[in-house]
């Protein structure tokens, strides 16, 4: 056998060997909700609120886990299912808070709970206390080609007294919206904007329900 004969065969053993080891295992896309659409409100237009203490978001049938979820409607609808391929990069839980902060801060102030007690000590002031729990967040398919966004939102805001809790209001916020695409990729776009649109509802509420004493701008 020849020399050069014996290079060819090499070359094409470890040919035949690279292309028997397997691929590489592809990273799951990571989304989040992106930046947020809502207008800046403009102090001159707008009357401040008085401040809102916002706790963690409780979850009630929502996976804690970072996976995006999705259900076949038309196919075993109690079954969550996450995609193989696609995180969120935190739990919907804190996305949907942190969401949810940006749109009641542009007219208010935000103060978290774990600040609450300090705030109270030291300037004496009570903000009412906003709590939210989350109930649906999924993709939700009515046929292979067609899904939308679910999100159900449970906000409780209760007025903090020396005496404890006094209850002002409860609103169950429900929104679907449209997904473009039937993958994650519209799931996402679509639960994004389902976000956005109950975080807007939300604060309108809010104003419905604002004490009498407003915070000046």
């Amino acid at each position: 056998m020849t020399t050069r004969l014996c290079l060819s065969l090499g070359a094409a053993l470890a040919l035949a060997a690279c292309s028997a080891l397997p691929d590489k295992p592809t990273r799951p896309v990571a989304y989040d909700f992106g930046s947020s659409v809502s207008a800046v409100v403009s102090a001159q237009t707008v009357t401040a609120q008085a401040p809102i203490a916002l706790g963690d978001i409780e979850t009630a049938g929502v996976s804690d886990t970072a996976a995006v979820s999705y259900r076949l409607q038309y196919s075993d609808a109690q079954q969550l299912r996450p995609y193989a391929m696609a995180r969120w990069t935190l739990p919907p839980a804190q996305l949907v808070r942190q969401r949810v902060r940006e749109v009641l801060a542009e007219r208010r102030p935000i103060v978290d709970v774990d600040d609450l007690l300090a705030q109270q000590r030291t300037e004496g002031r009570r903000p009412r206390l906003l709590r939210l729990q989350l109930e649906e967040f999924s993709q939700v398919f009515a046929s292979p080609g067609q899904s939308e966004g679910v999100l159900r939102l449970r906000a409780t805001l209760v007025e903090n007294t020396p005496l404890g809790d006094s209850f002002v209001g409860q609103r169950l916020f429900a929104v679907r919206q449209p997904a473009a695409s039937a993958d994650a990729a519209g799931g996402v776009q679509a639960l994004a904007a389902a976000t956005d649109a109950a975080a807007a509802q939300i604060d309108a509420w809010l104003v419905q329900l604002a004490p009498t004493g407003m915070v000046k701008p």
